[in-house]
């Protein structure tokens, strides 16, 4: 059973930039709670037990957002909100399940992942990454289940534009095995469309081996002289080890891109109301819109 996942939370968010110089992007707030928390709540629906957040010393705040007991404690004398201590006793339930390491230097999801060694005990584990939000149906759940039915590794895969393939990591297929699951002959990492062996794309949900650490600790700078987990599990795969392509049920949804759209908003930078509406229609599965007033968002989609 997978009951461990970890969450690369490192990354320096240069598409929000100047407000992720001071700011997490993963603590953005999405219809009323931050990003992150809709990661950890898919995490708890497909059974995972421990989650370790890799961070760096520019994201303690992230690690501050799970600690801040006196400050909940204070208002929950002086305003007796149930909202406020709903939430309070949600962030305790959280923090019972989080461990924290750091990455300080922007070395790669490969060196990332390695970070997380020494907490990994299980022969598989999950890793999410929080710029792909994947809403409607749980992916990692069913993830789950067919890593259980193959006893392999597992990769979320979604068919993406032809025209827009050299923006992701591509599959080449080896065998379909059903519906919605193939055997993964390799990765490649941004081809052109001339290079390009299929439209399947890498999203960003896996279920690693725990061997993967021993290629890692081994494994030598890519592209950008940073370490890529894609190279490593290219090696396994040359290797051997059987990894499985999955294409997910649920509604992908990119949070760099919403970011970008919602910090936007009131700027002279602002997107027009046509260029945000297809982003904003799929977005709005949560009723409680807090984080912008909602005669924009009425304006925007009407």
């Amino acid at each position: 059973m997978i009951k461990q996942a970890i969450i690369p939370l490192a990354g320096q968010g240069t598409r929000l930039l100047p407000l992720t110089s001071v700011f997490a992007k993963e603590l953005l707030p999405m219809n009323g709670k931050p990003g992150i928390e809709y990661i950890i709540e898919e995490c708890i629906d497909a059974g995972i037990k421990e989650i370790v957040f890799i961070i760096s010393k520019k994201k303690e705040m992230i690690k501050d957002y799970f600690y801040k007991d006196k400050f909940y404690q204070n208002i929950i004398k002086k305003k007796k909100d149930q909202r406020i201590l709903n939430e309070y006793k949600k962030i305790l339930k959280y923090r019972k399940m989080i461990k924290f390491v750091y990455q300080n230097k922007p070395l790669g999801t490969g060196d990332a992942v390695l970070k997380t060694r020494k907490y990994i005990k299980d022969k598989f584990f999950l890793m999410l990454l929080p710029d792909d939000l994947i809403i409607k149906k749980n992916c990692s759940k069913s993830m789950i289940k067919v890593h259980n039915q193959y006893k392999s590794s597992v990769m979320a895969s979604m068919n993406v534009s032809k025209k827009t393939v050299s923006r992701w990591g591509i599959f080449k297929t080896k065998k379909k095995l059903n519906k919605k699951n193939f055997l993964i002959d390799a990765v490649i990492e941004k081809p052109s469309i001339k290079e390009a062996p299929s439209n399947k794309a890498v999203i960003g949900r896996y279920i690693l081996p725990k061997k993967i650490f021993l290629k890692l600790k081994g494994q030598k700078k890519g592209k950008g002289g940073e370490i890529h987990i894609t190279d490593t599990i290219q090696s396994l795969i040359n290797e051997k080890e059987k990894f499985i392509g999955h294409s997910f049920s649920g509604k992908y949804l990119d949070c760099g891109i919403i970011g970008v759209l919602l910090t936007n908003l009131g700027t002279p930078e602002a997107p027009t109301a046509k260029a945000l509406k297809p982003y904003l229609k799929q977005f709005l599965w949560d009723p409680r819109v807090v984080e912008v007033p909602r005669p924009i968002w009425w304006l925007i989609l009407n």
